[in-house]
């Protein structure tokens, strides 16, 4: 993934991802990608039978959809979005197709750039004095 990709991430809805493995005693991996229902349900069809958990966010931590192993979704406050989650997560779940890649990044990796454009800005905001 290069710079660019992760620029346009940052126009859609981002959201995180914490994805609990199995076996891991309760540590997580942290993911961030644009919440849409179609790659939500493929984030859960592809963690279905790896995670114990899969809990995915907004920005602000505010609650979208957790689901549980094997890709049920157990949690959905919104239940209009749940539905078209559903719609996507349910020929996955079935077995009549396979999770699509779309563009994932760790929290880490997103981070990581933000700091540096921090950075650059910053120097640039030296050079000015």
């Amino acid at each position: 993934m290069n710079r660019e990709e992760l620029y346009e991430m940052m126009d859609e809805k981002l959201g995180y991802a914490y994805v609990y493995e199995k076996g891991n005693g309760g540590k997580h991996t942290d993911y961030m990608f644009n919440m849409t229902p179609e790659n939500i349900a493929n984030f859960i069809g592809k963690h279905a039978y790896t995670a114990d958990k899969v809990v995915l966010t907004d920005m602000c931590d505010r609650l979208i959809v957790e689901s549980i192993y094997g890709g049920f979704i157990m949690n959905c406050p919104n239940q209009e979005f749940c539905r078209n989650i559903i719609f996507y997560l349910d020929p996955i779940q079935m077995g009549e197709v396979d999770p699509k890649e779309f563009t994932v990044v760790t929290r880490e990796k997103m981070q990581a750039l933000w700091d540096a454009e921090e950075a650059s800005v910053m120097q640039a905001e030296f050079r000015m004095l």
